[in-house]
């Protein structure tokens, strides 16, 4: 078992953001929420050491990362776990928030170098094929929202995704980017999926899916045992 960590949670209300903290809780780390809103924290998590803060500022940013060993950022704007389609608005009104997100992290983890930085993205930046992604091809990455249930119009949020995952790249700080499954869902916690690089992870059937507790557990694996520095992975049953 790891030591314990201060792990710091942006995007902790968010539908991962919840799963992330319960599991990080539940294997003793000491956790540090970040959120824009303080009227949202919940009362029933004592445990944890809520503070608020504006992921687009740096500034703002580096006074809260004092301290931490990892930090890991599930930033949406708005709260996809309580209203859904403000999100997706918001996502496709400024889809260059997310880049705008990471450059403000970087910049913060200037002053905290040995602070890790886990960003959590989309899975449209994966490769279709070797060179290809998802983001680079506007007819399948249409079929792939429908299926989803998602507005065409959000092509331009997943290209955005894939923008933030380019900065990243460009950077010499200790970060790692996770794209979770194509599907993700509100599941169980079962310990038991399988680990990618850049292309995604499929089941026999070629469905690409985890659930949100199983990404919760991933992530809290790579804060304790850093396997993907300066990479991108992904996760699939």
């Amino acid at each position: 078992m790891s030591p314990p960590m201060n792990i710091g949670i942006i995007g902790a209300t968010g539908n991962i953001g919840q799963r992330v903290l319960t599991e990080a809780l539940s294997r003793g780390h000491h956790v540090t929420a970040f959120t824009r809103d303080p009227s949202r924290i919940p009362e029933d998590r004592r445990a944890v050491s809520w503070r608020q803060v504006d992921v687009l500022d740096a500034g703002s940013l580096v006074g809260a990362l004092s301290g931490l060993d990892v930090l890991i950022s599930l930033f949406q704007p708005g709260n996809a776990a309580r209203d859904l389609n403000d999100t997706l608005e918001r996502s496709i009104s400024h889809p260059e928030v997310y880049a705008m997100a990471a450059r403000a992290l970087l910049n913060a983890l200037g002053t905290h170098p040995r602070t890790r930085l886990i960003v959590v993205g989309g899975a449209g930046s994966l490769e279709r094929s070797p060179g290809v992604t998802l983001a680079d091809s506007p007819e399948a990455l249409r079929a792939g929202l429908k299926a989803l249930g998602l507005p065409e119009a959000y092509e331009v949020a997943v290209r955005g995704h894939r923008d933030a995952l380019n900065v990243l790249r460009l950077s010499n700080r200790f970060w790692t980017y996770l794209s979770p499954a194509e599907h993700i869902y509100p599941g169980e916690r079962t310990g038991r999926f399988r680990l990618g690089g850049d292309q995604p992870v499929v089941d026999a059937q070629g469905r690409s899916h985890i659930s949100f507790e199983d990404c919760a557990v991933a992530l809290i694996d790579e804060a304790e045992l850093p396997r993907h520095v300066q990479r991108r992975f992904t996760l699939g049953y």
